[in-house]
């Protein structure tokens, strides 16, 4: 792996920690049933649907499938910054407006564990060998790297107790997330999923654990500028043409398989029908995690990975522009803004 593939898994180590804040026992319990619901089925049913369809279009091209399942993959991701804004522009609140926000908080944790699964199979289906044994590897590397987040976060903690200073406290963080990232790489685990692990146990084992994640938003904006700059060197310009097609089936039934899971979640945990109607608006904007996923996909499958990289890169493009639109459209239909 080179020097730029470091620095994007190192952005992707940074934003899956900030992720780990959403994931307090007692925010969790607060929020109840519904946010879980909603939350697994619509990022389940975007991967579900996203996949199959990949892979008969894949089938289709007689090309090899194993792409197909990162694509789904990272369809499970939102954007939750894009949502945020347009909650925040407009000063929208109410039931559907607050259930959103919980939504899109923990939404990329989802892809993340679909990421992890989807590419060991992936890698598993392009070796031309899959079995028991090679799923029971994927779930064996998912747990190694959620264990080894578990330890630096033990670690971190007994750090962190001895620091008051705000400089200090961020030079200790960020120390670690390097740490996490460079021993997942190392170890052949998912950053993504050490990070988050790190992340979640922090926040839950601190007292002072919104001190740490608001000290590191003061400067992740640089390291965000960083991973935009990186994807926008790796996209292949040349190669937009050839996905035409296949990116307008990765975002319409991204979108069909989000409104799915947010009706069906809805009717299950009995969140209103307000929610299940206009909450799915809200969840079309797609960015940080889902190129992180396709930058991945890119260092992994040197042949394949270009197709994967560009098409999440082109439809992210066009989901960020109607994005905030839909999102708005639908916090105005539930009456909110």
């Amino acid at each position: 792996m080179g020097t730029s593939d470091f620095v994007s898994n190192f952005v992707l180590g940074v934003i899956a920690f900030a992720l780990g804040s959403n994931f307090k026992i007692g925010s969790m319990k607060k929020a109840g049933k519904p946010v879980l619901w909603i939350s697994i089925l619509e990022a389940g049913f975007a991967w579900l649907l996203v996949t199959l369809v990949m892979i008969v279009y894949f089938l289709a091209k007689q090309m090899p499938i194993h792409p197909a399942l990162v694509l789904g993959a990272a369809a499970a991701a939102t954007a939750p910054a894009a949502t945020v804004m347009v909650i925040r522009e407009y000063r929208a609140s109410g039931p559907v407006t607050e259930m959103l926000m919980r939504v899109v908080a923990i939404d990329d944790a989802w892809c993340l564990v679909f990421s992890a699964l989807a590419i060991a199979a992936a890698n598993a289906l392009s070796a031309g060998v899959f079995s028991i044994g090679v799923l029971m590897e994927a779930f064996l590397e998912i747990f190694a790297a959620l264990m080894l987040g578990g330890m630096l976060a033990v670690l971190l903690y007994f750090l962190l107790r001895f620091i008051v200073n705000r400089e200090e406290i961020l030079v200790i963080i960020v120390g670690v997330i390097f740490l996490a990232v460079g021993l997942s790489m190392r170890l052949g685990l998912s950053p993504l999923l050490t990070n988050i692990a790190l992340g979640i146990i922090v926040a839950n084992i601190a007292k002072n654990s919104e001190l740490y994640f608001e000290t590191l938003r003061q400067i992740d904006m640089v390291f965000f500028l960083a991973f935009f700059v990186l994807v926008g060197a790796n996209l292949e310009v040349s190669i937009i043409p050839r996905i035409g097609f296949m990116g307008l089936l990765y975002m319409a039934f991204r979108v069909i398989g989000k409104f799915i899971g947010v009706k069906l979640g809805a009717l299950i945990s009995k969140a209103g029908s307000n929610v299940g109607n206009y909450l799915g608006w809200g969840l079309v904007p797609q960015a940080g995690v889902a190129l992180g996923v396709a930058l991945s996909a890119k260092a992994l499958y040197p042949r394949f990975g270009e197709i994967i990289f560009t098409t999440i890169t082109a439809t992210t493009v066009l989901y960020e522009l109607i994005g905030p639109l839909a999102a708005k459209y639908g916090l105005k239909k539930a009456g909110e803004i």
